[in-house]
């Protein structure tokens, strides 16, 4: 692992590593280091990159080819957990999404974000996002597919890259230059001073690239997905990143939290 020259304007190391576990890992390791706030670690591979639901008894390791995508974890330091900005894991899709268009403008109105924590161009998975929490400390992983010319059968219709979505033979020295812009974009949405007002207009900014909005989805209740159903019209986001749902038939809408949301492809696939 070694000190490289990308510009972090959380004013942080940035390391780079060729192999590791998890980028979630070493984060941890650095944490325990004493690294400060805005710390991060890139990563050419993962043998064991996490995704969400990996305790659902479903395999959701985000699956990536060495060298030419971009698996990351930033390390976020605040005073105790009620200082954590709410709905990080959304927000940080917001700043990829954002930092995607400012990396390839060709994309520009074609990025969204899936709750609770994926990046989309079109109806394909281009990034995934996780945090993991410890008291005041959030790990921010990021992956993003950037040059990655083929995916796995079982995930042909899922996923996508910026190469695919664009058509252009992205070099691996770029990925440095994406990684810039979304360390930018964080920063502007989490840290900004200069700007007070967009830590307040996260949500409607967030909405209107919100996938799906809108739309009639299903929502399945709990931490195993094997809960109550409930379905109806994807309206928002809450102001502590929950899901907003008017269920069919009813006009109140509902603020839901712990559980999965599936739309109209997903269940014809």
């Amino acid at each position: 692992m070694k000190k490289i020259e990308v510009c972090n304007p959380f004013g942080a190391s940035v390391y780079h590593a060729e192999t590791v576990t998890s980028t979630m890992d070493i984060s941890r390791k650095l944490e325990a280091d004493g690294e400060p706030h805005g710390t991060v670690i890139l990563a050419d591979f993962q043998e064991a990159g996490r995704g969400r639901g990996q305790d659902r008894g479903k395999n959701r390791t985000w699956e990536m080819q060495s060298s030419i995508n971009l698996p990351f974890t930033i390390l976020l330091r605040y005073p105790g957990f009620s200082d954590i900005p709410s709905a990080l894991t959304l927000r940080a899709g917001l700043a990829v999404s954002l930092a995607i268009e400012d990396f390839a403008p060709s994309l520009s109105g074609s990025v969204f974000v899936k709750w609770p924590n994926d990046v989309m161009i079109g109806n394909k998975k281009v990034s995934g996002i996780i945090c993991e929490i410890d008291s005041g400390n959030a790990h921010l992983g990021i992956g993003v597919n950037v040059a990655q010319k083929e995916f796995p059968a079982h995930l042909q219709e899922k996923a996508i890259s910026l190469t695919l979505a664009t058509n252009t033979n992205f070099t691996q020295n770029e990925r440095f230059i994406l990684l810039e812009k979304i360390l930018t974009r964080l920063y502007d949405e989490l840290e900004n001073k200069l700007e007070p007002s967009k830590a307040e207009s996260w949500k409607p900014r967030l909405e209107k690239r919100l996938y799906k909005i809108g739309e009639q989805v299903t929502f399945i209740e709990g931490s195993a997905g094997a809960g109550k159903e409930i379905k109806g019209r994807l309206s928002g986001i809450g102001a502590n990143g929950e899901l907003i749902i008017v269920p069919i038939g009813e006009e109140k809408p509902l603020l839901l939290i712990n559980g999965e949301i599936r739309f109209c492809n997903d269940m014809l696939q």
